[in-house]
């Protein structure tokens, strides 16, 4: 949260966006609060990516319980809407109590689109469900169980009164040596699959990262 708020310091346009936030780790009220304060500070550009994390030794040091880390998230999404959208806000759920109180500044959007990292199909359905959007594990490449996710995913959104069309999906699309003309054939299988935006992520320096956008971009502009 702290680089993000640098982010929107540094920054005029782009969408910040954090990909992923390990939600059952923090405080919810906590999460609100600081996700709101970057949404004032970068004009309405937050996109809040959260996950439930996989490392167990890392909720032990943070004194948060591991096993029912996938029932909490979901209370703690119906808990950071309400705060970014109710200026005063009661709630008595398992995990969470809250007593007639709210965030001051509010957010700037209300809410704060918030999508889900999912690569399990219990986790994919969740995101179907209640999130703004999908962020596809970035080591997930297109292909058979791939499509099998996003299937769950639409089903579970329309199950959910929700149309799937509405929903993003973001994948990565890694960079590696083969060059733009294999990139592309990536890229073009991403998109038949259904994803609706992709984060590049090439490999090497600073230098060798830069060129690969160069040389990219121009095929890449118009997909």
């Amino acid at each position: 949260m702290t680089l993000l708020a640098f982010i929107a310091g540094i920054t005029e346009t782009i969408v910040i966006n954090s990909a992923v936030i390990i939600l059952p780790q923090r405080q919810t009220v906590l999460v609100a609060k600081q996700a709101a304060e970057v949404d004032v500070l970068s004009g309405g550009r937050l996109h809040l990516g959260v996950g439930l994390g996989w490392n167990e030794l890392e909720f032990e040091a943070l004194d948060m319980e591991f096993g029912n880390r996938g029932r909490r998230v979901e209370e703690q999404i119906a808990v950071l809407r309400r705060l970014w959208t109710e200026e005063l806000v009661t709630f008595d759920g398992h995990w969470h109590k809250i007593t007639d109180a709210g965030l001051a500044p509010m957010p700037i959007q209300r809410p704060i689109p918030s999508w889900i990292g999912a690569n399990s199909e219990v986790a994919v359905r969740r995101a179907g469900r209640l999130a703004g959007g999908w962020f596809i594990i970035s080591g997930d490449q297109p292909g058979d169980q791939t499509k099998a996710y996003y299937d769950a995913f639409c089903e579970a959104a329309q199950s959910a009164g929700r149309d799937p069309g509405t929903l993003g999906i973001e994948a990565t699309l890694h960079g590696g040596k083969e060059g733009p003309n294999a990139w592309m054939e990536t890229a073009h299988a991403w998109s038949d699959l259904g994803v609706t935006q992709l984060t590049f992520r090439p490999n090497g320096s600073i230098d060798e990262l830069l060129n690969s956008v160069r040389r990219f971009y121009p095929v890449a502009k118009d997909l």
